[in-house]
């Protein structure tokens, strides 16, 4: 597929090594935390990073850093805020008026809304932008696909009855888009007894292993249920996350050391 005709133009003051996409076939599966997670183990390694918060109309990933101000503007290029540990931040949340406010916008203005990310905002010298991006099939995955030099996606799930249709959906949409698939990440996977520290299921027995033999895409990361994570994104603090479950998806990353 000849992507060429729709692919956007970098801000000019920009420079971006690699760009990684973190998708789901369906909401609620925790995408946000992946991306945030993926980013703080990136910036704690010493490399450059950002987040693109594609997530127009439901972006979760400013609040999770406690970033609360506006993005400033010179009147031609809009500057990401910066996390408390370093981390490039654009998100819609950062440029409305208030950050409660919904998005009340056509699909064509959302997608918009994600190429202008790309073209006018500076992100200065990355190594690598994530893009947290809503789930399904719609118009900003596209958008993101076709505009944006992806180098790769990682999809998460959950262990859930669905999961083999929503993740087989996913998969071959980046397929057909001809983006390399770097792996699953099985989220909610379960819970720890705090007791007797036995794994206890809470969304029924996983299935991504199945799956991942069946597409012949591996499986980068099992996470638990992790209050004390949750707690720090409830809390602006996601800074201080750290996420042990997420190795084999940095060592997955194009470019690593």
């Amino acid at each position: 597929m000849d992507k060429s005709q729709f692919a956007a133009q970098l801000n000019q003051y920009s420079g971006i090594k690699h760009v990684i996409g973190v998708c789901s076939g369906k909401g609620g599966v925790g995408k946000s935390l992946v991306t945030a997670s993926l980013a703080n183990e990136m910036a704690e390694r010493g490399y450059k990073v950002g987040i693109m918060d594609a997530d127009i109309t439901g972006p979760s990933i400013p609040k999770m850093y406690g970033i609360h101000q506006n993005a400033e503007s010179d009147g031609t290029n809009l500057f990401p805020e910066t996390s408390e540990n370093g981390i490039a931040v654009m998100s819609t949340n950062l440029i409305l008026e208030n950050e409660d406010d919904p998005v009340i916008w056509r699909g064509p203005v959302v997608a918009n809304v994600v190429k202008q990310f790309w073209t006018d905002v500076c992100w200065g010298e990355l190594d690598y932008l994530f893009v947290d991006m809503p789930p399904g099939t719609g118009d900003v995955p596209l958008t993101v696909f076709q505009s944006l030099p992806i180098d790769g996606v990682i999809i998460v799930t959950s262990p859930q009855d669905l999961v083999k249709l929503i993740v087989a959906k996913a998969y071959k949409m980046a397929s057909m888009m001809e983006i390399p698939v770097l792996g699953f990440i099985e989220n909610y996977s379960y819970i720890l007894c705090p007791d007797c520290g036995r794994k206890i299921s809470v969304f029924g027995e996983s299935k991504i292993d199945a799956i991942s033999a069946e597409l012949n895409v591996p499986v980068l990361g099992k996470m638990p249920i992790q209050p004390e994570i949750a707690k720090l994104a409830d809390e602006g603090r996601f800074a201080l996350a750290k996420n042990k479950f997420i190795d084999d998806a940095i060592a997955a990353m194009p470019g690593i050391k």
